[in-house]
């Protein structure tokens, strides 16, 4: 896919809207009856990683049994000009990190196959509101699930630099 350089708008099942600049709450789940182990998690956290500060910035990520949370901006295309310009497009980021850890996570549960979902859900932030609320939604996602008694004791949690 092309960079991203103004407002677009694409539909599967959900309707999915990029616009340089933005941050994006994300969420993707496993297909039915898959689930993600511990070995499983490392492995997409690590995948929703290879990326920051390259092609997007993560604010916040957490891989869970069976599905996934990030929050992200994508990066311009052009790394001189950190502030503007066509951006990386949602995605292909999305998919490259889908694709890569479903490959590892097959090969380390030998099988084959489809691990996540095809679609995808994803919000702009539209304000700083939003962001801290999709912020603390995902840290404590965990917590709520109760498999921790807090955010810090899930190794699964990336947070990364709030300002960039």
């Amino acid at each position: 896919m092309p960079p991203i350089h103004s407002f677009t708008q694409t539909r599967r099942n959900l309707p999915h809207w990029q616009s340089p600049g933005s941050t994006y709450f994300l969420t993707w789940r496993v297909i039915g009856g898959r689930f993600l182990h511990p070995d499983d998690r490392t492995i997409a956290l690590d995948a929703i990683r290879h990326w920051d500060g390259l092609r997007w910035h993560v604010y916040v990520a957490v891989v869970m049994p069976d599905h996934a949370h990030a929050l992200v901006r994508p990066l311009p295309t052009d790394p001189i000009r950190l502030t503007q310009g066509p951006t990386h497009e949602l995605g292909e980021l999305i998919g490259s990190t889908k694709k890569f850890s479903a490959r590892r996570i097959n090969a380390r549960q030998n099988r084959a196959g489809t691990l996540w979902q095809d679609e995808r859900y994803d919000r702009i932030m539209r304000d700083d509101r939003e962001f801290d609320e999709a912020w603390a939604y995902i840290r404590n996602n965990p917590v709520t699930a109760e498999l921790v008694p807090t955010p810090e004791d899930y190794p699964w949690l990336y947070q990364g630099k709030t300002a960039d």
